[in-house]
Parts: C-alpha cells; structure tokens; sequence
C-alpha cells in the first residue's frame, strides 16, 4: 500500500515572506490572514451554516474505527465518549500517535470552540463520536502477517462498534491484499461487516489513494455492504489518487481540507479520502439527526438519491460512483426513503455469486471526471462547461483567492504541515449543542507526534490511515 501523494500539512505560523501563498476557491480577504474556520471551503461549498439552522446531527454518535482521538483537544472537547482500544501500543484509545484519528473525528464533529481564530468546525458539530483504536502496522513487526492481523483487529473492532449505540461507523484507512492471498477482504470481515448491517449501522470506509498507481481495491471499501467513499477538490473534480472502481459508491470533497488535528499547533490541511470518508459520515448524521425513525438502509438510500450525479450523465461511474454527497438536498427534499428493510446497493446480492479477485479495478473515467455537487438550486447534472472549469462547490467562484497578509511558511518533515496567522474575529456560528502510513519497524516505539517514519528498504506497509 502506498501512501498518499499529498501529506497531512501543520499549519504554521507565517514567519517567511518568501513562501507566501494564495488559497483559491476561498472568499477574498484583502488585508488580513484568514480565520480556521473561513479556509475550511468544505464547508461553505456544502452549506453547513444553512444545514445547521435545521439539523447539526444531535443524537448520533459515529464510531470513528482509527488511530485514536485525543479528547483533550478543544474542538473536541465534550465530543468525544468513552470507547475501545485494539492497539498493543502505549496509551488507549485517546492517545493518537498517528495524528489521523483526531482529525478525521474533527472533520465530522468539531465545535469551534478553540476560539474565532484558530476553532474548526465539523459537518455534524452536534454528533459525538465513539474513538476506537485500530493497531498500528509496526505492532508485532516481523512475528504476524501484518495484512492479516490488520483484517483480524478490524473485524473485532467492527463487531465492537456494531454493539454500541453508535449508528455510523467511520473507517478512513484501508488495506489491499497480498497479491495471490485473501488475507484482507476476509470471509470473516464480511461476516461483520453484514453483523453490522443487521444491527442498523451504516459503514463508511475510504476507497484509498493510490488511484495514479496501483489502483488495488482496499479493504474495507471493497467490502459489500461497506459504502466506498472517493475524494473531489475545490470544483467538484475527482482527485488523481482517489482510486476508481466498482468499490466507489460516494464521493466527498477532500483535497486541501483544514481541520483540527492532535499535535502541533493542532490545525492541519491535507488532501485524500479520509477526509471525504468523514464528510460522508457527517453528512449521514446529519440526516439521520432529522429522521431518527429511519433505518441504515432509508438513509443510505436518500443520500444515493439525493447525490450529484457524475457529470457524464451516467448513474454511477467508478470515478465518483453514484454521485456528490448533497445533504443539504437531502435535508430539504429527501423524496421516498424506501423499504425499510433493504439495503440499497446492490453489492451485498451479488457478492454470493461473484468469485474473489486480486486484480486492481478497471477505471470508468478519467481523473478529471467531475460530478455535480451545490448550486443556488437543486440540481441533477453538472454544469455543461465541457472543459470542467465550472464552479460546482463555491459560488464565488474559482477566481476569488485570498492572500495571507503575512506569508505562510511551509515546513517539510515529510508531512507538510502550516498555520494560520491571527487575524480578525471571524463570524459567529452555531454553538456545540488524513493518509498517515504507520511505520514499519520493530515494535516497542510508535512515531513521535507529527513524524511520519520511512520503512526499512523492501518492506511496504500493510495498512494506510488515507488524509
């Protein structure tokens, strides 16, 4: 498994002049920095602030299966409830050595409280999240087939999260078989994956980022009945390494998303399918907030329903799958939820017949395949620039780019990681109410905070955590 081509990046304080930048896509601010929560783009490209005058996801817990949460970060404090540790290493399941957890936890329910500066905020601020933590691939190094024993603590940390009364699982990692093997897409990870099913959760998992190489289908995306979740940018464009295949159910924006994350100056910005798997699941909460009566399958087949299509026309390609996730669409005008009682994709019926395969997925679309996503009004297609130049997330328009007042330097560890300098009070909002690889190297010591190890020369690593 490969990690992602673009790392997690720390926000730094901007102390050079020299390597000042310019976020496009972002409302122009002509003489002062911005705020965390005015980068956040996600955000207002899917119109949280509407959303949340409707539902901001109170009353659903998301189990996040990861590296850990750290509680004690600001955004998340009060958010996060007591879980379940499947790690060997130090600490429990609210040490986060990874630096992943903490931000895919963030992405789905941060409250802002850290202040109008430095506060980020989640899709589904009013969600709590159950922290479980997944074993890191360096644990047992060299004494386990590594693949195989991630696919063993999964399954066991899927059967746990399916007995608690968290309605959405969350799993932004992935792993892909040994060539020749099925040591990862486990006839008992499917087993708990549909136990999960029949106990009225909803699965998200992130299709990877090896989309510009191996493409190999990863688990648990591939998984039937696991909902495989893509990566777009700023305009609605596939990212080059979200990988394609008939395990992308969803896509979700994920390239350049700023969140809180556990270490540092605990502000982030990285680009991959763990971040859109978050948006997913927040999004989810956030429907599954307004119509708690509704099982796992009406849900799921709402936001099908409600997705921007692929801009091909096509109902679903193995670009985007069936589409953009839209909640606000489906908030405002969910249509017929449906049986209640039938899960909506087809992958479950046909998993019986089909034979297991190793080979990586045919790509139906180009990187630049493009699926619509929010517009003034509801709408069904994308736009029909045939070059993809549209603005499908941000009505004001790719053109608008807003200058840091002072420059922002990039600091390189391997992961690049920058900060936002103070500036003004950003505007009020609602009250509370990425792909890290772990090392591989012997075991005994996890990574320092925020330093993201190489492996020893032939050894790849068994499991991805996916910015």
């Amino acid at each position: 498994m490969r990690t992602s081509s673009k790392r997690s990046r720390r926000l730094l304080p901007a102390a050079s002049a020299a390597l000042g930048l310019l976020l496009v896509g972002i409302a122009a601010a002509p003489a002062h920095a911005e705020s965390a929560r005015q980068m956040q783009w996600h955000l207002d490209a899917m119109h949280a602030d509407e959303m949340w005058k409707t539902s901001t996801g109170e009353g659903i817990t998301v189990a996040v299966i990861d590296s850990g949460v750290d509680d004690t970060h600001p955004d998340l404090k009060g958010q996060v409830l007591p879980g379940k540790d499947f790690s060997e290493l130090r600490g429990d399941e609210n040490t986060d050595i990874a630096d992943h957890g903490t931000s895919t936890a963030a992405l789905i329910a941060a409250t802002g409280a850290r202040g109008a500066v430095n506060g980020s905020y989640g899709l589904a601020p009013g969600a709590k999240i159950l922290p479980i933590r997944m074993r890191y691939a360096n644990e047992r190094f060299g004494q386990v087939d590594g693949k195989a024993e991630y696919s063993r603590v999964l399954t066991k940390a899927i059967r746990y999260a399916a007995d608690t009364d968290a309605r959405i699982i969350n799993i932004s990692m992935g792993s892909s078989n040994t060539p020749g093997r099925e040591n990862v897409g486990t006839p008992e990870l499917a087993a708990a994956v549909r136990y999960a099913l029949d106990k009225g959760k909803l699965i998200f998992a992130a299709v990877g980022n090896s989309g510009d190489t191996t493409n190999f289908l990863e688990y648990p995306a591939a998984t039937p009945g696991v909902v495989g979740v893509g990566a777009t940018d700023k305009d609605g464009r596939v990212l080059k390494n979200s990988q394609r295949g008939p395990q992308v159910d969803l896509a979700a924006p994920g390239g350049d998303i700023v969140n809180a994350c556990a270490t540092g100056t605990k502000l982030c910005k990285g680009s991959g399918t763990s971040s859109a798997t978050a948006l997913a699941s927040a999004s989810a909460a956030l429907i599954w907030s307004q119509h708690p009566d509704w099982t796992n399958h009406q849900v799921l087949r709402v936001m099908l329903n409600t997705a921007g299509k692929p801009k091909s026309g096509d109902e679903r390609t193995d670009a985007v799958g069936y589409g953009m996730v839209r909640p606000r669409i489906a908030l405002k005008d969910p249509g017929d939820p449906g049986p209640a009682d039938e899960y909506p994709l087809p992958d479950l019926a046909a998993a019986a017949s089909a034979p297991p395969s190793t080979e990586k997925p045919s790509s139906q679309g180009e990187g630049g395949d493009k699926a619509s996503t929010e517009k003034a009004e509801p709408a069904a297609s994308a736009s029909d620039d045939a070059d993809g130049s549209g603005v499908p997330w941000v009505a004001l328009g790719v053109g608008a780019a807003a200058l840091l007042a002072a420059a922002v330097a990039v600091l390189t560890i391997r992961a690049r990681r920058r900060r936002p300098a103070a500036v003004p009070a950003a505007p009020p909002f609602p009250p509370s109410p990425y792909p890290y690889t772990p090392p591989q190297q012997p075991p005994s010591y996890g990574p320092p905070p925020g330093h993201i190890a190489s492996p020893p020369p032939g050894a790849g690593p068994d499991q991805s955590w996916h910015r």
